[in-house]
């Protein structure tokens, strides 16, 4: 490699998700100095997703324990972690690289995986009762209602893996979604219609979420009949969709209309140097293999950038 290059790493890599972890083990097994940026826990969504069946080599595994083992497999490739987000990022001969924290970092290539984020409701309530009851991780806080009622609110894969789920604590689930379609598989959708704990209210939408300091009941409009109703619950479970965590590109070359990075089959971008990998990337398919596969790509290739400096 280019030694007379000086930056303080060879590869910065922005998201410790499926994704970002999978670039850090191929840059790190090729000996590159490597830097993951992570704000929260490393792992990303797979660390608030509950039993997965339909990642290769584990017929079952918690999500928690998928990203504990990528987590430790990218620690033993060298890859160093630094927990903060990703603030601005500028390429000159080099990147220059700003931090949340305030640190100020050089590199040769950089990686974008910072995932996407939790789409809100919107509803009066849901912002109050965060905490209280309003949860956007049945992972994480599912245990918390112990034979007590819970909705989730949605209609994708999230919604119905997260309602089963649930079932394991919970007395029961209204899954509330705001059509009679759903975004899933036949398998898994029919898995949720014959657990006797959940109960499907569809044509219908969330209004308020209720409650002083936790969550009571919720406020539901059926859209086709016109008729509203109040359910009992002790906490809600948005799953309603996401968004692309770009919010730090100021480079809108480098976006399509939904601020998802665009990237070609190697995972490049339009900026010399820059790769994308994982759910923020411009991708049809959002699902924790999708997210390595990019990975393995973004960080080869980023391999093969920084080697072609020589």
């Amino acid at each position: 490699m280019k030694n007379h290059i000086n930056t303080d790493y060879d590869l910065i890599i922005a998201g410790a998700g499926p994704a970002g972890l999978s670039a850090a083990i191929y840059a790190g097994r090729a000996g590159l100095n490597v830097l993951v940026l992570e704000k929260e826990a490393p792992g990303g969504k797979v660390i608030k997703t509950g039993e997965i069946e339909n990642y290769p080599g584990f017929t079952n595994i918690q999500g928690p324990d998928l990203a504990m083992h990528f987590f430790e497999q990218a620690n033993a490739m060298g890859a160093q972690f630094e927990f903060s987000g990703l603030k601005d990022f500028e390429r000159t001969d080099i990147f220059n690289i700003e931090l949340e924290n305030g640190k100020n970092l050089t590199s040769k290539a950089l990686i974008i995986a910072t995932g996407t984020k939790e789409n809100l409701l919107g509803v009066p309530g849901e912002i109050e009762l965060y905490g209280k009851g309003v949860s956007y991780c049945a992972v994480c806080d599912g245990s918390f209602y112990k034979e007590m009622p819970v909705a989730v609110v949605g209609g994708g894969y999230s919604a119905i893996e997260e309602s089963i789920f649930l079932t394991r604590f919970v007395s029961k689930v209204y899954l509330i979604h705001r059509s009679q379609k759903f975004r899933v598989d036949n398998k898994t959708l029919q898995k949720a219609q014959s657990n006797e704990k959940i109960e499907f209210i569809l044509d219908s939408v969330v209004e308020s979420i209720e409650g002083s300091d936790k969550v009571s009941s919720i406020k539901i409009k059926n859209t086709i009949e016109n008729t509203k109703k109040e359910l009992e619950v002790n906490a809600v479970f948005p799953f309603i969709g996401h968004y692309p965590v770009t919010n730090f590109v100021k480079q809108i070359q480098i976006l399509d209309e939904e601020k998802h990075v665009v990237g070609d089959e190697r995972m490049r971008t339009k900026i010399e140097g820059l790769f994308v990998a994982g759910d923020v990337r411009n991708t049809p398919f959002r699902q924790i293999a999708t997210a390595t596969a990019d990975g393995a790509l973004a960080g080869q290739n980023a391999v093969n950038y920084i080697e072609s400096l020589d």
